[in-house]
């Protein structure tokens, strides 16, 4: 069995691979990406140093994802381009974990043997000690069944200087049809809370002011742990402890269940000072009928209700929500359900995703209620032009107000605006000048676009 405390001890041991480079390439949700940052974390723990691009590495992990068909399609596509890559030079390593890798195990390495390494989502920190045995022995794949320990100790190296991704809890119990996470993700399994209290002292010591706190379902956060003796979420007392962090700005979380909402949990959110008023509250379909088949627990009117409380409880209340389109027997009218809950609730944002069957969910039996793809791409043009109104006159609500902004990095485009987000999640731009990563400064919301937000320093 492979501890936490087996790899602390291969701290002690000398990097074995000083000066070369290595690349991850991420796919997928926000647990995947704190995933690479252990990743990346172990790799330089190995004496490795970052590439600037995939063409400049000696070493390529590939963390995939899983949760549509497209993923599955990326990947298998990226790994084929990859080949030319790995035939380049005989000293270059291909690795592929996450999601997709848990899935598919050896199928992964039937379709690229080019790759070295398949490595699951339950044993992500021996990637090092398996990169060993590929080199002495040649390709080999490790996806194990079950979590065998948390990997929180492992070292990570974070993408941004001032905000961190913070694992709460791995896996899911709920049983949502459309959905492989508990296949590839297990059950949920969550962290002591003084373990996370821990790493979060930690982090703001190195210069962090925001967390986000990840779960597949942080609602239910705790209740394996059973404090004092109780089969309880412990998610709202969690908030409290962390919002008592010196120097920490902001908490953020997701994502919640809508089933397991509770007005504890929103409460908390009022009150706390340091907790963004900032929900994901995942909708999925807002027809009852197709809720049903999507095993999701609540009916539309629960849904509302859940939305009316938000709205009520925390003030100035930024809503976002996930919507399927075009799950198996969908019929018109329980597309214009869900349209008519988006119109109702205004949420900010809505993320927005066309059905994919994935083999080894039970919506991957409903294949003779298939939605023709030509009507899925119809209504999910619908949605995507009415939503991106709504979150236009969302948006510019905040035009002419002042806000907090903490300053995460200069925006893509140019070295001119630097990028950040206030209190509401809203990503906002604004001058380079007289400003640097990491500032938490005061800002005029001067313009807004459906999906951003411009600024001037006050």
């Amino acid at each position: 069995m492979k501890t936490t405390l087996e790899i602390n001890r291969r701290k002690t041991f000398k990097p074995s691979r000083n000066g070369l480079k290595y690349f991850v390439k991420t796919f997928g949700c926000q647990m995947n990406e704190h995933d690479s940052e252990r990743i990346a974390g172990l790799f330089e723990q190995d004496g490795m140093i970052k590439a600037n691009s995939i063409d400049d590495s000696d070493i390529l992990f590939v963390n995939t994802c899983t949760i549509r068909e497209n993923a599955d399609d990326k990947l298998y596509g990226t790994l084929g381009q990859l080949k030319v890559w790995k035939n380049n030079s005989s000293n270059r390593k291909l690795l592929v974990g996450g999601c997709a890798a848990q899935k598919d195990k050896e199928l992964v390495r039937n379709k690229a043997p080019w790759v070295d390494v398949v490595i699951g989502t339950h044993n992500l920190t021996d990637v090092v000690h398996l990169l060993n045995q590929s080199e002495d022995w040649g390709p080999i794949t490790e996806v194990k069944d079950n979590l065998e320990t948390l990997p929180t100790e492992a070292p990570s190296i974070r993408e941004s200087e001032v905000s961190a991704l913070v694992t709460i809890q791995i896996g899911c119990d709920n049983s949502c049809t459309f959905c492989i996470v508990p296949s590839v993700r297990g059950p949920e399994i969550s962290r002591r809370p003084s373990d996370i209290l821990n790493e979060v002292n930690n982090l703001v010591e190195s210069g962090v002011k925001e967390v986000t706190l990840l779960g597949q379902n942080v609602n239910s956060y705790g209740r394996d742990l059973k404090i004092n003796g109780k089969s309880k979420p412990y998610f709202s007392e969690l908030l409290h402890i962390l919002n008592d962090v010196k120097d920490l700005k902001r908490i953020r979380f997701t994502s919640p269940h809508p089933k397991d909402f509770k007005e504890v949990t929103l409460n908390s959110v009022n009150i706390l000072d340091k907790v963004t008023n900032q929900i994901h509250i995942p909708l999925q379909s807002g027809s009852n009928t197709i809720l049903r088949k999507m095993q999701r627990g609540y009916n539309q009117q629960k849904f509302l209700q859940k939305v009316d409380l938000a709205k009520n409880t925390i003030k100035d209340v930024s809503l976002t929500t996930d919507v399927i389109v075009g799950f198996p027997g969908e019929t018109e009218q329980d597309f214009e359900e869900t349209l008519s809950v988006l119109r109702y609730s205004k949420f900010d944002a809505v993320y927005m995703f066309q059905f994919s069957s994935r083999p080894g969910t039970k919506a991957s039996e409903y294949e003779d209620d298939f939605i023709k793809k030509e009507v899925i791409n119809e209504r999910f043009m619908r949605l995507k032009d009415m939503q991106t109104e709504i979150s236009h006159d969302r948006y510019k609500r905040f035009v002419g107000t002042k806000q907090t902004l903490l300053v995460e990095n200069y925006s893509k485009k140019t070295n001119d605006f630097m990028t950040g987000k206030i209190e509401g999640g809203h990503t906002t731009h604004i001058s380079s000048k007289n400003i640097k990563i990491g500032d938490y400064v005061k800002v005029l919301i001067t313009e807004a676009s459906p999906f951003a937000l411009k600024s001037e320093l006050i």
